[in-house]
């Protein structure tokens, strides 16, 4: 039996997540799961993690990996929650270490910043069992530095590297974002096959209905792509244009203080009560 992708679309963040199945033994990865996050109330729900928790379990899969194409700044990852439900272990690219050691400075956070938090870091080209399958990790950098791609036969799961070709690629103003890598980057996943899927984290549809993935052939006509015309400065002017305008992710600062953390939660403090930080950006007069 052939290989499975099953997606789930989180309709608050826009956010795909995917479990990749080797149907002949029975065993799945989760790509990208998200939290159900209030930021107004803080309340933290499971809902879109039950989702996937009840496939894994009415279909009698076994979980091997939770894999995150990045340290996410626009929702939080269930990943913990799935690992106590589910087991499997967390992965994601080793360039997490670079985001971790920046962010880490800038919520003044007490934390490791070797990627201990995590299961796994995988470098390029290494390489995860699923079955009869293998997931080939292709380190993506330019939106953060810790992107990577996951390759599952003929499918990538390129993260926010791609989007949709009628809306773009990603923004590269996060602290260790370069919009010359991130060319870099998109060259390299429209250099496999035409046919092959590239399955996106993100969708943001107007007036159409959300898609998961999209092919080769059809990002290389990505309409960033078609503006910069093949040309990396092209490109760049365009990107850095384009991110000046970007307004600030909703779920920033609680995604990354989380997310770089594998999905854990800042300890309780004497009350009982867990905390996340909202750095002040005050004008001095």
């Amino acid at each position: 039996m052939a290989l499975h992708i099953e997606p789930f679309y989180h309709q608050d963040t826009s956010t795909w997540s995917y479990i990749v199945v080797d149907q002949k033994l029975s065993v799945a990865a989760i790509i990208d799961p998200v939290l159900d996050f209030d930021l107004h109330s803080g309340n933290i729900q499971y809902q879109s993690a039950d989702l996937l928790i009840n496939y894994i379990k009415n279909n009698e899969l076994e979980l091997l990996w939770i894999l995150e194409t990045h340290a996410h700044a626009d929702h939080l990852t269930c990943a913990p929650y799935l690992q106590s439900q589910l087991g499997g272990q967390i992965v994601i690219g080793q360039g997490i270490t670079q985001v971790q050691d920046h962010f880490s400075k800038f919520f003044n956070l007490n934390m490791a910043t070797d990627g201990s938090q995590f299961d796994i870091l995988l470098d390029n080209k290494q390489t995860l069992a699923l079955g009869n399958h293998q997931i080939i990790a292709h380190p993506t950098p330019g939106h953060t530095n810790d992107s990577v791609s996951y390759q599952v036969d003929d499918n990538l799961f390129v993260g926010d590297t791609f989007f949709h070709p009628d809306t773009g690629t990603a923004r590269c103003d996060f602290p260790g974002g370069d919009a010359y890598q991130l060319f870099n980057s998109l060259q390299f996943l429209i250099s496999f096959p035409d046919h092959y899927k590239l399955w996106l984290c993100h969708d943001y549809p107007n007036q159409r209905e959300p898609q998961a993935f999209t092919s080769v052939e059809q990002q290389k006509h990505n309409v960033h792509l078609l503006k910069a015309q093949g040309k990396p400065d092209e490109y760049v002017a365009l990107r850095h244009a384009r991110d000046q305008q970007l307004a600030v992710p909703r779920l920033i600062y609680p995604s990354v203080q989380v997310n770089i953390c594998a999905g854990q939660f800042p300890q309780a403090e004497q009350n009982g009560a867990n905390y996340l930080k909202l750095p002040l950006h005050i004008k001095k007069s």
